[in-house]
């Protein structure tokens, strides 16, 4: 449901004074820390390999960015949905910006495959319930991508950082 239906509670949430990605709610874990935003995973993401990236700072629209800071936020999604695609072997990567729950910018990534559970059809994360990942799977994901962002080098001339807590 989206949040806009209590205002009080929607300017809250878009003036970050209540903003669960700005409070670092439960479960935060970035992955690795890239020039503007967090690199975040799931074990309850829509499909293996499935990332979602907030912007660092606190902002709800992309034209809210500057020009500079916009263009390292594109940046960090290019570097992310590459290593997503070398280490998944998907054939396309979806990226869907919405903020009607949480009103803070952030890109969701998902890496499709033929044959997922999507095919032919939008991306509902809300079917899923259950890990997609066996023991351990998770964390060698999360590794993998920690270390193939590592490898790669920002606009900034910096590889992924250890995530800010």
């Amino acid at each position: 449901m989206s949040g806009w239906n209590d205002p009080e509670r929607w300017r809250a949430m878009t003036s970050g004074a209540d903003c669960p990605i700005c409070r670092k709610a439960s479960g935060w874990d970035p992955v690795a820390t890239l020039e503007v935003s967090d690199v975040m995973t799931s074990d309850r993401g829509p499909m293996r390999g499935y990332c979602w990236l907030p912007l660092a700072r606190h902002a709800v629209e992309l034209h809210e960015l500057s020009p500079d800071e916009g263009a390292a936020y594109m940046r960090d999604l290019q570097r992310v949905s590459r290593a997503v695609q070398e280490l998944t072997g998907a054939v396309k990567i979806n990226w869907e910006i919405h903020g009607n729950t949480v009103p803070h910018l952030h890109a969701h990534i998902f890496p499709r495959h033929p044959g997922d559970r999507f095919e032919g059809r939008p991306i509902n994360p809300r079917e899923v319930t259950e890990s997609l990942y066996g023991p351990g799977e998770l964390e060698r994901f999360r590794s993998d991508l920690r270390a193939r962002l590592a490898d790669t080098v920002g606009a900034d001339g910096h590889a992924a950082k250890t995530p800010r807590h």
